[in-house]
C-alpha cells in the first residue's frame, strides 16, 4: 500500500515512529513533513496529505499532531478525503467499516506509539462494509460536489 503521512511539530515524533512500522510492514511512505520539532503550521501539510490520497497518489493517509482534530478538520477540507479521528481501536474500526476513512488522524500527546501501532493495524487492515453506509457516503461526496 501507498502511505501518504504528514505531522505538524506535535506530531512528529510520533510520524517518525510509524514511518518505521508501516516501512517494516511493507508499505511505501510518502513523507509531507515536518522534519523536527520546531513549532510549525499543520494545515499545508495535512492538506498535502490528503490531496496525494484524493489524486490516487496514495491509497491511504495518514496526519498527526497534539490531539489530531486539527489535522484532522484540515485534511478534511480536500474533496474526497475522508478523514478519521481515531486516538482508540473501537473509532479506528469503525471510520474503516462504515466510514470508508481514507485518512487517519491521530494524536501525538494522546496515543503512545504501542498504541498507535494497533490503531494503525487494524485500521490498515479493516475493510469497508459497503451496503447502507456507501449509500451515506455516496450523500456525502454529492454535498461534497455541490459546494
Amino acid at each position: 500500500m501507498r502511505v501518504a503521512i504528514g505531522a505538524d511539530h506535535a506530531g512528529f515524533l510520533l510520524k517518525e515512529h510509524l514511518k518505521q512500522t508501516l516501512q517494516r510492514l511493507g508499505h511505501v511512505v510518502e513523507d509531507f513533513g515536518t522534519n523536527n520539532e520546531t513549532s510549525v503550521d499543520y494545515p499545508p501539510i495535512c492538506m498535502a496529505v490528503g490531496q496525494a490520497v484524493a489524486a490516487g497518489r496514495a491509497d491511504r493517509g495518514i496526519v498527526l499532531g497534539g490531539s489530531g482534530q486539527g489535522e484532522q478538520i484540515a485534511a478534511n477540507k480536500v474533496r474526497g478525503v475522508r478523514a478519521a479521528l481515531c486516538n482508540d481501536l473501537f473509532t479506528a474500526k469503525l471510520s474503516r467499516e462504515h466510514n470508508d476513512a481514507n485518512v487517519l488522524a491521530m494524536g501525538g500527546r494522546i496515543v503512545a506509539f504501542g498504541l498507535a501501532d494497533e490503531i494503525l493495524h487494524l485500521w490498515l487492515s479493516t475493510p469497508f462494509e459497503g451496503g447502507r453506509h456507501q449509500r451515506r457516503i455516496d450523500q456525502i461526496s454529492a454535498a461534497e460536489a455541490a459546494h
